[in-house]
């Protein structure tokens, strides 16, 4: 099978570290000081999972409420999305079900099955106001993955996206095996006609 490209989407309010994940992610880097994306900007990493060959394609967007229009143009065509909030702010927590059903209402065509995983970034320190098993029921209700990490110590980052990477692989190649079937179409049987006998 040839390479798959995957359309990642990371949601998350501002300050919860997005960009700081995705350069942990793809450079194996992390700086204190990034400005806040404007918009979106995208990254992409050729991967393996499950033995496919998979080329993920990483859209990293802002979070401030007044880019909202704008990211919301960035949903389509997307294959799985990456809900990302603060383990110290607890308002990034509460966001995260706003975040959700903006990406499900405005995606192109909207796809209700679309793949997410919850991060709960910066468990690296201290003053934390939201629990693991509170982020955990969260996720169990709506059936998402959630990992905790850590941008800065690269908790959990490759492991976080390998997740969500792998449930869009099964998705992509579910609905690859929906247009083959789709698109097969079976012959009709020939219809024989019989001469009808008139009776006297």
């Amino acid at each position: 099978m040839k390479q798959v490209e995957l359309k990642i989407i990371i949601l998350g309010a501002l300050g919860v570290g997005k960009t700081s994940l995705l350069h942990q992610y793809i450079h194996q880097q992390f700086h204190e000081d990034y400005r806040s994306t404007l918009g979106a900007s995208v990254l992409s990493k050729n991967i393996t999972v499950d033995r496919s060959a998979v080329k993920l394609q990483i859209w990293d967007t802002g979070g401030q409420e007044r880019f909202r229009a704008v990211v919301s143009s960035f949903y389509k065509g997307a294959d799985g999305c990456v809900l990302v909030f603060d383990v110290t702010d607890r308002d990034s927590f509460l966001e995260l079900e706003g975040w959700r059903q903006d990406i499900l209402e405005k995606s192109h065509p909207p796809d209700p099955s679309l793949p997410f995983v919850v991060l709960g970034n910066k468990i690296d320190m201290e003053e934390r106001q939201v629990t693991r098993s509170e982020a955990l029921s969260w996720c169990e209700d709506r059936h998402i993955p959630c990992l905790e990490v850590s941008a800065k110590n690269n908790i959990n980052v490759e492991q976080a996206f390998q997740t969500l990477a792998k449930h869009a692989l099964i998705k992509y190649k579910e609905g690859l095996m929906s247009c083959m079937t789709d698109s097969i179409k079976l012959k009709p049987d020939k219809v024989v006609k019989k001469n009808k006998k008139c009776c006297s």
